[in-house]
């Protein structure tokens, strides 16, 4: 079961990501559940600092 738990926040951590790729806002985030928010928070941040450092071209 920890495995299963450990695969959904990663998958939120990547789909954070990839939103903060494309440029969607924080405001955007699907989910409601606290860990899986800060997960995908976290993969949006990441994304946003690789944006402000010119790693993904438009």
């Amino acid at each position: 079961m920890k495995r299963q738990k450990r695969d959904r926040l990663e998958r939120a951590r990547a789909r954070g990501y990839q939103a903060g790729v494309v440029g969607k806002n924080s405001e955007s985030c699907p989910y409601q559940c606290l860990d899986a928010r800060g997960h995908w928070l976290g993969g949006w941040r990441d994304a946003m600092e690789g944006r402000s450092s010119g790693l993904f071209m438009k």
